[in-house]
C-alpha cells in the first residue's frame, strides 16, 4: 500500500477550501488593479522579512528592502547573507516544480548558501525542536530522512486532495521530518508556497510566510497539537482559516487602494512607463500602451484620459491614424 500521511478532512476544511476558492476568483479579475504590480513587490519584501524574522533575523523591513535594491546596509553578515539567498530562492519561485525533490534541493541550496555546510543536502545527523531548554520535537533519525522525503513527494504529486489541503499536509509533515541540518521552517514555509502557487499563480504573491509571522504562536500552537494527534488535520483547519483571512485583506486592500500612498506611488510609476512608451513611439496606440504596461486597455484609456486634461499629452489627429504629442511644460 502507498504511503499516505493521517490526516482528517474535517467540515471546516471543506467549507474553507470552497470560500478560498471563490476569493481567489474575485482576486484573480482583479489583477488588471493598476496597482497590482506594486502590490506584489511589497508582497515579496514582506514575505522575505517575515520568515527570516521568524528565524531571529534582526534587520528591518527597510534595511531588507536595501539589500534587494542593492544598497549597502550596516547589520550582522550573516542577516544579510541569508536576505541574498532568500531574494535568490524566491526568485526561482515562479519555476520551480512542487513534486519534484531535487527542486526543493536546489531551492534550499539557494536559501542557505554560505549558512550552513550541508545547504541543498539532507542532514547527516539528529536534530531536535527546542522551546527554551525543553525538547518539544525529536525529528526522526536521519536515515530516515531519504526515503520518508521520498515517500513524502511520492504521495504529493498521486494524491487527488484538494492542492489546499496537499500543501497544508506537505508543510506539516515536512516540519516533522525536518530533513535539513538548519531552514527546516522557512523551506517548510516556502514549499507550501510553491505548491500553492502551482494550483492558482496568484499565490506566488500571497505571502504564507508573512501569515505565519502575524499568528506565531497559534502556528506554534497547532504543530504541536497535530504531533500530540499524529496527524495534522489541527495543523491544516488552522492554515486554512489564516490563508482565508488574509485573502479577505487582500480583497479589502485592493478594493480601498485609491485612498492608500502605495496607490500613488503606483499610478506615479504608470504614467512614467506610458509617458517613456509615448516619447519612444508617438504613434502607440491604446492596445500598444496597455500591453507594453502590462495594465488593462479600460486603464490605460483612463489614465491618458486624465493625463490629456492636464495637459501633459495632446493627441494629434484621429484615434486611428493619429499620434501623441507630450507638451513642453513650462
Amino acid at each position: 500500500m502507498s504511503f499516505r500521511p493521517p490526516f482528517e478532512i474535517t467540515a471546516k476544511a471543506i467549507n474553507l477550501i470552497s470560500e478560498i476558492s471563490e476569493k481567489i476568483g474575485i482576486i484573480t479579475a482583479l489583477s488588471d488593479n493598476p496597482f497590482h504590480v506594486e502590490l506584489r513587490k511589497k508582497n515579496r519584501i514582506r514575505t522575505i522579512h517575515s520568515s527570516l524574522a521568524i528565524e531571529q533575523n534582526t534587520l528591518s523591513i527597510e534595511q531588507m528592502t536595501a539589500i534587494i535594491e542593492g544598497k549597502r546596509v550596516l547589520g550582522a553578515p550573516n542577516e544579510i547573507q541569508e536576505v541574498k539567498n532568500a531574494v535568490q530562492a524566491y526568485d526561482l519561485l515562479l519555476e520551480l516544480n512542487p513534486y519534484e525533490e531535487k527542486d526543493l534541493l536546489r531551492a534550499h541550496k539557494l536559501m542557505m548558501a554560505d549558512l550552513v555546510d550541508r545547504n541543498g543536502k539532507y542532514r547527516s545527523g539528529g536534530v531536535g525542536i527546542f522551546d527554551g531548554s525543553e525538547v518539544v520535537h525529536v525529528a526522526p533519525p536521519a536515515g530516515n530522512v531519504p526515503f520518508l522525503m521520498a515517500d513524502l513527494f511520492a504521495w504529493l504529486k498521486n494524491s487527488s486532495e484538494h492542492p489546499l489541503i496537499k500543501s497544508c499536509v506537505f508543510h506539516y509533515e515536512f516540519e516533522f521530518i525536518h530533513p535539513f541540518q538548519d531552514g527546516n521552517g522557512r523551506m517548510g514555509r516556502f514549499w507550501q508556497t510553491v505548491i500553492l502557487k502551482e494550483w492558482k499563480p496568484v499565490f506566488a504573491w500571497i505571502p504564507v510566510e508573512t501569515l505565519v509571522k502575524e499568528h506565531q504562536a497559534e502556528y506554534y500552537a497547532a504543530l504541536t497539537s497535530s504531533d500530540k494527534d499524529a496527524d495534522s488535520t489541527a495543523f491544516i483547519d488552522f492554515m486554512l482559516e489564516i490563508i482565508s483571512k488574509e485573502i479577505d485583506k487582500i480583497i479589502e486592500h485592493q478594493n480601498n487602494e485609491p485612498i492608500n500612498d502605495t496607490v500613488n506611488d503606483t499610478v506615479n510609476d504608470t504614467v512614467k512607463i506610458i509617458l517613456e512608451i509615448i516619447r519612444k513611439n508617438p504613434s502607440a496606440s491604446y492596445e500598444d500602451i496597455a500591453t507594453k504596461t502590462g495594465k488593462s486597455r479600460i486603464t490605460v484609456s483612463r489614465k491618458l484620459a486624465e493625463l490629456k486634461e492636464q495637459g501633459i499629452i495632446r493627441r494629434v489627429g484621429a484615434d486611428k491614424n493619429g499620434h501623441w504629442e507630450i507638451v513642453e511644460q513650462k
